[in-house]
């Protein structure tokens, strides 16, 4: 289950709710298999020099190789692009949880 955090300076005005449904989407259209996308939103009050950052982080699996991450890269820097006003610095960093990682749904 991936997980997707929002970094950005607080001048932005952008529909986070959209941009991390549309993250969750193009996860799932490259591995549909990844569940839910935990999504989370940090606007900050104090910045230097109008910036976003969304950091995405996946379980490793054999098939989220190299080339899976560039394709999800691109696509994920497309949609997200078209949401931030000019001038913005944007930063898309994808990673992968380590071997001490644990996730469970508690009911």
């Amino acid at each position: 289950m991936p997980h997707c955090e929002l970094h950005y300076s607080n001048d932005l005005d952008i529909d986070v709710d959209v941009i991390l449904a549309e993250v969750e989407a193009i996860i799932l259209a490259h591995d549909a298999g990844s569940g839910q996308t935990k999504g989370r939103a940090y606007p900050a009050p104090y910045f230097r020099h109008t910036n976003f950052k969304a950091s995405l982080s996946l379980l490793p699996k054999p098939h989220r190789d190299a080339q899976f991450v560039a394709a999800l890269q691109r696509d994920v820097v497309a949609a997200i692009a078209k949401h931030l006003p000019r001038p913005c610095w944007m930063s898309i960093d994808i990673g992968f949880s380590g071997t001490g990682y644990h996730t469970e749904f508690l009911e």
